[in-house]
């Protein structure tokens, strides 16, 4: 999900080698796919760093499962965005991961319920937060054109109002993404799947081009290999379907 090579950066200054190869292993293991492996060797250091690298590898391993995310794993990896911040109160990735904690544990909520958290207006602050200290982090604008269309689809155009929400935001936030990342298969696919179970009939041409680009690239991490898989998934959904059993299909997918 978020590959900052900040972290190594950090731990070759701080002169700690045993630290860097646990973290170089950490993020070998999370490409690989392997989860549990990253928070092992990530366990070695306690640094806002390795923290952060904790809650990426508890969110993917959730995020890559074929049920929905549980609530206590997901507040796991907020426990462990949080160390990091509380290390580092502007760590990049740890404000990142806090920010995708969030949002998952805002989503099985009614609306309502969603609305009482307040955990949607955290998210954005702090993705905003990271795209304030580095504009080029396609991550952060990824999750903020993600975070502007979901907005829309649960709260109307009302609700969106009054959350900040704006549609024009969400497709600068994706045009600038693609244009920095434009080899990232999650980022295609978290924008296709968040228009398909916003509006699949009003952007389905839209949401077939970005399905079919997710899929013709070569994936980096393994987590990119699973994001093609549903990617894939979802559009033999979109050429066969009708626009409710598309939305529909979208709404159970991460």
């Amino acid at each position: 999900m978020i590959r900052r090579s900040s972290i190594l950066a950090a731990l070759l200054v701080s002169g700690a080698p045993v630290a860097l190869a646990d973290i170089a292993g950490a993020n070998a293991a999370f490409r690989a796919g392997q989860y549990d492996l990253a928070l092992s060797e990530a366990s070695a250091e306690l640094t806002a760093d390795s923290h952060a690298l904790r809650a990426r590898s508890i969110l993917a391993k959730a995020m890559c499962a074929a049920r929905e995310p549980d609530t206590g794993v997901l507040h796991r990896a907020l426990d462990e965005a949080e160390a990091a911040l509380k290390l580092d109160a502007r760590h990049g990735e740890g404000r990142l991961q806090k920010a995708i904690a969030l949002s998952l544990l805002t989503r099985p909520m009614t609306l309502s319920e969603a609305r009482d958290s307040g955990n949607g207006p955290k998210a954005k602050a702090l993705a905003e937060g990271v795209l304030a200290d580095d504009p080029s982090n396609h991550f952060a604008l990824g999750f903020l054109a993600v975070w502007h269309v979901e907005v829309h689809r649960r709260g109307g155009s009302v609700g969106a109002a009054m959350m900040g929400a704006s549609l024009k935001a969400a497709r600068k936030y994706y045009a600038q993404a693609v244009r920095l990342a434009p080899e990232d298969a999650s980022l295609r696919w978290q924008w296709a799947r968040a228009l398909a179970a916003f509006d699949a009939k009003k952007y389905h041409s839209e949401i077939e081009a970005e399905l079919q680009a997710a899929l013709e690239i070569d994936p980096a991490t393994e987590l990119d290999r699973v994001m093609q898989g549903r990617a894939e998934t979802l559009l033999e959904v979109v050429n066969t379907g009708k626009p409710r059993e598309i939305e529909a299909a979208a709404l159970t997918m991460l």
